[in-house]
């Protein structure tokens, strides 16, 4: 049984860790990639949601994917017949973070569009967190023994709260303290894990980060924090490396 003292602050990933990966691939994605158009279309006017497309935007100009840039030339070709900017809101934009949701990539104004369609979709009571069985009794129990909880994760923390806020437990949020995105930078890189303790006021190495990717771990590991291998089945990663691993978390005790 894993056991771990002098940890304080515990920084959790969520996809393969917390959740299953295929809820995120196969339920938070299509969700998001299906209504993205539509939301646009009604946002429009809506100064945050703004905001967030000139960042896709200008992200878009100096992107160097090829089919990024194949339809960058076909949407700029075809501005002449946009009937204004609101549908070119939604034809070129839109199409461009469709792109990016097919590959996988993790453009930060991506997530925060994506969790702000999600928000529609936990209050219809369409999306439905299913965290593995464990972890909600674990999450409770490391709490109480006064273990403060954090989540990193490259989902905007909008979309976290509101991940774990619609769980199939019920409102798991309150039980955490501190949530981080890829706006504190990426998740492979060393600095983002300093940042993160300097955040949280607490040395590395009283710091216990789990994930199911290994850059993570080896990056978390590089800046002094203590480290678990989240071995899930369906993950698509399942060799921890020199790392120990964790696939149930009623039998891992932390002790501050």
């Amino acid at each position: 049984m894993p056991h771990f003292t002098g940890i304080s602050h515990l920084l959790l990933d969520i996809e393969g860790t917390t959740c299953p990966v295929t809820f995120v691939a196969d339920t938070l994605f299509p969700y998001a990639a299906t209504h993205l158009a539509g939301f646009l279309q009604e946002q429009g006017n809506n100064p945050a949601v703004q905001r967030l497309v000139l960042e896709a935007e200008t992200a878009w100009q100096s992107d160097a994917d090829p089919e990024a840039r194949a339809l960058r030339e076909q949407t700029q070709s075809a501005a002449g017949d946009s009937a204004g900017a609101k549908r070119r809101l939604t034809t070129q934009v839109s199409a461009y973070l469709q792109l990016l949701i097919r590959q996988d990539r993790k453009l930060t104004a991506l997530k925060d569009l994506q969790g702000l369609i999600w928000e529609a979709g936990y209050a219809n009571g369409e999306l439905v967190a299913p965290l593995y069985d464990d972890v909600p009794a674990a999450l409770t129990r490391w709490q109480a023994a006064g273990v403060q909880l954090a989540v990193y994760s490259s989902g905007s923390v909008p979309a976290q709260q509101l991940l774990y806020g619609h769980t199939q437990s019920g409102n798991l949020r309150p039980l955490f303290s501190h949530w981080f995105d890829t706006r504190t930078g990426a998740k492979h890189l060393a600095d983002s894990y300093s940042t993160i303790s300097q955040t949280m006021r607490v040395h590395p190495h009283q710091v216990l980060f789990i994930s199911d990717a290994l850059a993570e771990c080896e990056a978390a590991h590089q800046a002094g924090m203590a480290v678990l291998f989240s071995d899930r089945p369906g993950n698509p990663q399942r060799n921890p490396s020199t790392f120990g691993k964790i696939s149930d978390y009623s039998e891992l005790v932390i002790t501050p």
